[in-house]
């Protein structure tokens, strides 16, 4: 009796096991492949879901959400550079049919096998595309890097029922040496355009500077050609008026019928007085002998015979 006992506890312990092992829960953002003695069976959606006990097993467990993986390599430039490179992943499966999950899930042993070849791919993409370019391009070409990977990078993911959703270059870093010596470059350059910078302006300054000169150059003999021409008008207007004046004086002697050498001693006179007055010198040699004054008025005679008075009374009258 107490043997039929323990065999139905033990027959109710093996029914209730099977019985919750038929039970399988999956999560949200998971699907479950099943197979049996290890051949694919079917697949199991999010939720709670019902195999065959002991028959059936899940293989694996699939993630059809977003996965990220940062990558770190080294790639050699044309000039024989070393460049550290730390890239960013970001990709999924391509959708939930079935033939697509089933390529993720027997495609690789594991996810760590995946990531793998995942990092090989990539790297030797990158390597190929930077063999081609000199240090110095690397920083510049960040955006075509990426573009060329993912263009490599696209079938293979594809063909293992993946797609790459984003990836990114994050670090671009190269070795101390090269860094240093990319910092003396960048320094001397920055020293090369100050100079430049430094003589251009230079350039400009004395350029100015002697435009200005020039520029007061030409105004200053602008200036003095105007007031030349105004001195020379206006001695011409001197002359004319002292011409009509000796001219009116000269009537008025002939009116009277006095000599006319009255008027040449009288402008000899005050032609003395003007040297005296305002000339610079300090002796004014005069004959004052009667001899010398006597030889004066034979030369005022001689310029009043010559018609000097005739001559001056054409003088045009410019008085308005």
């Amino acid at each position: 009796m107490e043997g039929a006992n323990v065999g139905l506890i033990v027959f109710l312990v093996i029914g209730l096991f099977i019985l919750f092992s038929s039970f399988v829960t999956v999560n949200q953002g998971y699907i479950a492949v099943i197979t049996v003695f290890g051949k694919y069976k079917r697949l199991l959606r999010p939720g709670l879901n019902m195999k065959v006990p002991i028959i059936e097993s899940i293989y694996r467990r699939i993630s059809i959400q977003n996965q990220s993986q940062e990558l770190e390599f080294q790639a050699i430039t044309q000039d024989q550079a070393n460049v550290n490179f730390k890239v960013m992943l970001l990709f999924a499966v391509v959708d939930q049919d079935e033939e697509t999950i089933k390529n993720v899930a027997f495609k690789f042993i594991d996810n760590r096998n995946l990531m793998q070849a995942l990092t090989r791919t990539i790297e030797g993409a990158i390597r190929s595309y930077v063999a081609n370019l000199k240090q110095s391009e690397i920083l510049g070409l960040r955006s075509d890097i990426v573009v060329h990977v993912k263009q490599q990078l696209d079938p293979t993911l594809a063909s293992w029922g993946y797609h790459l959703i984003d990836m990114q270059l994050n670090d671009i870093t190269f070795d101390d040496i090269i860094i240093k010596s990319m910092a003396t470059v960048v320094a001397s350059n920055n020293k090369k355009a100050a100079a430049e910078n430094e003589g251009q302006a230079l350039l400009i300054t004395k350029t100015k500077a002697a435009e200005a000169e020039g520029n007061a150059i030409k105004i200053a003999a602008e200036a003095e050609r105007q007031a030349a021409q105004l001195r020379g008008q206006g001695v011409a207007l001197f002359r004319q008026e002292v011409a009509r004046g000796i001219l009116e004086a000269a009537k008025q002697m002939e009116t009277i019928n006095q000599d006319m050498s009255v008027i040449m001693f009288s402008m000899w006179t005050e032609s003395i007085k003007n040297f005296a007055e305002v000339g610079k010198g300090n002796v004014i040699f005069l004959d004052g002998s009667p001899e010398g004054m006597q030889r004066v008025f034979q030369q005022f005679m001689a310029m009043s015979n010559k018609g000097l008075f005739e001559d001056l009374s054409k003088i045009p009258d410019t008085k308005q």
